[in-house]
């Protein structure tokens, strides 16, 4: 298979060329209205691109993505653990579930619009600094599943690629990988490239994770515990994953992005980014890649299997479900993505 290093779209345009909002590049005025602005770069999924999606399935073979509701454990970033009671005794003819404090972003998730605001756009522009300057509660993950995701999807599996060039993902680390090296990955793989692609990148973290002890889950669920792999932060990461016309990014790692913010620049350019949020995005690209560029994130998607079966057969390409759960006004959400081949 032959790699397109192209992945222009000719209806849109590079990111050096898109209109500044709050002075950052930004996609708000390119999507037709008046829905558009809800779903950002998943616009790209048109009838015809799945159309073609679905040619892709010739094994008839499905690859779930979500990993494990009670994992990680304890789960990251400060968030509680949820509980969960089934009603019922055990001789009821019934049980139900009911989930106490369930965090949306506990385990594998979505990264909605509402979920991160630019501070920049904020300022500068009406709204609320979310994507297209949409109100904060006019948004929500309920419009992604009303539509319902579907399309072509490509795995750059940067694990197993960096191991057999000598240079493994530290997956205890805060190991920054170059927004270049997804598409040197897809080469290496013989993987071409679309407009409208869902980019899939396996780091490799939730094989590693899964091999952890108790003490060391403990240790890294603290907020500043916590080191993982993942893309390179800063404007070349958005402007990279931009003009790769992706619809949008699915990892296995816990933020896309290499954690913590800052851990792969200085402490001085840390810090004075830190006291003037209008420039984070030096440091943390969500600011961009969801309210300015309308990029949608998956995080902790279990990719394991899917990568297993790719290396295999030699095809790294698949035909992509998500249906994202109908919660009005909803920050974030469970996957439930599925790769059919």
């Amino acid at each position: 298979m032959s790699s397109n290093t192209s992945g222009n779209d000719p209806e849109l345009p590079d990111y050096d060329d898109l209109p500044l909002r709050g002075g950052r590049r930004a996609s708000w005025d390119i999507w037709p209205e008046p829905d558009g602005r809800f779903f950002g770069s998943l616009n790209l999924l048109t009838p015809e691109r799945i159309v073609a999606a679905a040619g892709l399935i010739r094994e008839g073979r499905v690859f779930p993505m979500n990993w494990s509701m009670g994992l990680p454990d304890p789960p990251l970033f400060g968030r509680q653990a949820f509980g969960h009671e089934v009603t019922g005794g055990g001789t009821s003819t019934s049980h139900d579930d009911v989930l106490h404090g369930w965090n949306t972003q506990s385990s594998s998730q979505w990264d909605g619009f509402r979920h991160i605001r630019n501070h920049a756009a904020l300022q500068s522009e009406d709204g609320s600094g979310h994507f297209g300057g949409v109100d904060d509660e006019e948004h929500g993950i309920d419009h992604w599943a009303r539509r319902g995701i579907a399309g072509r999807a490509v795995l750059a599996d940067l694990g197993r690629w960096r191991e057999s060039i000598g240079r493994p993902i530290r997956c205890d680390d805060a190991d920054a990988i170059e927004p270049a090296e997804i598409d040197e990955c897809l080469r290496a793989q013989g993987t071409s490239r679309q407009p409208g692609d869902v980019l899939l990148l396996r780091f490799g973290w939730i094989a590693w994770y899964e091999k952890q002890s108790r003490a060391v889950r403990e240790r890294i669920a603290g907020v500043d515990s916590l080191r993982t792999p993942g893309l390179r932060s800063g404007e070349e990461l958005a402007r990279v994953l931009w003009n790769l016309r992706v619809a949008a990014v699915g990892c296995d790692n816990p933020a896309v992005e290499v954690w913590p913010p800052g851990a792969a620049t200085t402490p001085e350019h840390e810090a004075e980014v830190r006291s003037d949020r209008t420039r984070l995005h030096e440091i943390f690209t969500h600011t961009l890649l969801l309210p300015m560029l309308g990029i949608p994130l998956g995080e902790m998607w279990y990719l394991d299997a899917l990568a297993e079966h790719c290396a295999a057969v030699g095809r790294y390409e698949c035909f992509f479900v998500s249906a994202p759960l109908n919660l009005p006004r909803g920050v974030a959400s469970p996957p439930n993505a599925l790769a059919i081949v």
